[in-house]
């Protein structure tokens, strides 16, 4: 799309467009509300650490500053088995998986965020019925943190409430409508490995609707949304990992798994819109 035409999108928005920045007015797995089916978690902000269970392992302080959600025990020593038995910020009692991002600054101050938002869809264009839940033990991180130039707003991008101009970087938000990171993780998967050396390589991005033969398996694309109290303009932001696009963020699945095959057996596979996942029992 020409820049032109974005920056139409933009104004129609109320949004400025800045000239360096990225946007995608549909981005990935951001379908129309009301036709994608989905489930979504919404998690309180949990606490801020110098640590990175999947990145540096073990090593307490090794990390750049970390925003964590959902399990409160997460650290540098958590495991997937570890968080089963801990306690969660998100609404969903039975998600305890670990969701976590580097922390964001304002002018050098640190900016606690408001929540974090977790919605888990099939990919775009992949078939519903075909997704399968992550396996227990399972590990993936979305976003680059080492990225030396913006990112692909499809993937790590930015944007003011629910709009859906996502952009490369920050731009001013109206006062009801504050900042929002949202992070889109890979979806499809090697079918063999929980992890990988680069935590990267055992996942993949699909493309037009079809997962690559390298890795084969559907699974729910989950997209991370962080909100900040973030509006107006005179901000100078960054993250504790550099940039504003290096924005990515890290997923472990603790959830109790016969929770997570449930929701996406009845709402994925199922092709329903579940919304917030309530506290239901399982069946």
């Amino acid at each position: 799309m020409a820049l032109g035409a974005l920056a139409v999108l933009a104004l129609v928005a109320g949004l400025a467009l800045a000239d360096d920045s990225t946007v995608s007015a549909r981005p990935v797995g951001l379908g129309p509300q009301g036709r994608v089916p989905q489930f979504k978690v919404e998690c309180g902000f949990s606490h801020s650490a110098p640590d990175d269970p999947i990145v540096v392992p073990g090593m307490p302080g090794q990390s750049h500053l970390h925003d964590f959600f959902g399990n409160t025990e997460t650290d540098a020593w958590s495991t997937t088995e570890d968080l089963l038995d801990g306690d969660t910020t998100c609404q969903q009692k039975l998600d305890t998986a670990a969701y976590w991002a580097p922390a964001l600054f304002d002018d050098g101050e640190k900016v606690d965020p408001i929540h974090g938002v977790a919605y888990y869809r099939p990919g775009p264009g992949i078939d519903p019925a075909a997704v399968v839940p992550y396996p227990a033990g399972f590990v993936m991180i979305g976003g680059d943190a080492n990225a030396t130039e913006p990112q692909d707003p499809n993937v790590a991008g930015w944007r003011c409430g629910t709009s859906p101009d996502v952009s490369s970087e920050p731009r001013p938000c109206p006062d009801n409508a504050p900042l929002h990171a949202r992070i889109a993780f890979p979806d499809c998967w090697d079918g063999e490995r929980l992890d990988s050396l680069d935590h990267h390589n055992h996942v993949a991005h699909s493309a037009d609707g079809s997962c690559p033969d390298s890795h084969p398996v559907p699974i729910p694309q989950l997209i991370f949304e962080i909100v900040y109290p973030v509006t107006g303009e005179g901000h100078d932001l960054s993250l504790a990992s550099g940039a504003t696009w290096t924005a990515h963020a890290d997923f472990m699945n603790a959830w109790d798994q016969d929770k997570l095959e449930r929701e996406v057996r009845v709402c994925l596979n199922a092709d329903n819109i579940c919304g917030v996942v309530s506290n239901r029992a399982i069946g």
